[in-house]
């Protein structure tokens, strides 16, 4: 019984040939994005944030590894919920800082920070966890789609 509620959790939609082009084409730039994002934090996942942010390297390397591996995962199509999910709380923590913490503006006309991207990239989580990673996925090979 559990085993099956986990195979669907993890299977794929059906959608048409196009639409799963899309998703795939999207799947990759956004997940190249976020690999080279969570790159420079991979390398120093407990301090990759100035220590005046107070945020403790656990949370520093839940965020790094979710960035680097969830992009890994958004590219190659796999365990998407599981990587969307981190993903999406990280970019919902990320665009908290920016908005609140920093204050930044959502658009910078003078090309300072901002939290339009991680409210952008928050958007784009939020999209795959809803719609899965498409039928040209590891998920669809592995779980299966959903009838």
């Amino acid at each position: 019984m559990m085993k099956e509620k986990i195979k669907y959790f993890f299977q794929v939609s059906e959608f048409s040939t196009f639409q799963s082009m899309a998703l795939l084409l999207l799947r990759l730039i956004v997940g190249i994005a976020f690999v080279l994002h969570g790159w420079g934090k991979i390398q120093n996942p407990f301090g990759w944030m100035p220590e005046t942010m107070g945020i403790p390297g656990f949370f520093q390397s839940l965020a790094a590894l979710s960035e680097f591996g969830g992009g890994l995962a958004l590219i190659l199509g796999l365990l998407t919920p599981l990587a969307m999910l981190g993903l999406s709380l990280t970019m919902l923590v990320a665009t908290g800082m920016h908005a609140f913490v920093m204050k930044d503006p959502f658009v910078n006309m003078t090309g300072g920070s901002s939290f339009e991207p991680a409210l952008g990239y928050l958007g784009l989580a939020i999209l795959f966890l809803a719609m899965g990673p498409g039928r040209f996925s590891l998920d669809a090979k592995i779980f299966g789609s959903r009838r």
